[in-house]
């Protein structure tokens, strides 16, 4: 037997084109991927501090961060960026209000 008979390239279509669209229920083959657990991160904002500035830190001290007021959050999924967002404030509980999805041809063009 050679080493191409039998074998040939394998074709996938993409999520996006299995799913429908957005919010539609995914093709019934890739169910067993929904209960996949992910880590999703919305990072209201960094910044950069001295050893000695950090010690003198105390209880009622307010850290100044780089994002603005009103400026978009980054919602990161396993520490991809997948969409941006703003806070909201839902049962007492902090929540993000999605504003942009970003597209699979951003995503790849973003580095890793």
């Amino acid at each position: 037997m050679s080493d191409s008979e039998g074998v040939r390239d394998a074709t996938f279509q993409s999520l996006q084109d299995t799913a429908g669209g957005q919010g539609s229920e995914l093709d019934p083959s890739l169910n067993f991927i929904l209960d996949i657990p992910l880590k999703v991160t919305v990072e209201l904002g960094r910044t950069k501090m001295l050893i000695d500035d950090l010690l003198k830190l105390t209880k009622g001290s307010v850290v100044e961060l780089s994002k603005l007021a009103g400026e978009p959050m980054e919602v990161r999924i396993n520490d991809r960026l997948v969409a941006r967002g703003e806070v909201v404030v839902v049962n007492e509980k902090f929540g993000v209000r999605l504003t942009d999805i970003i597209s699979s041809s951003e995503r790849n063009e973003m580095p890793k």
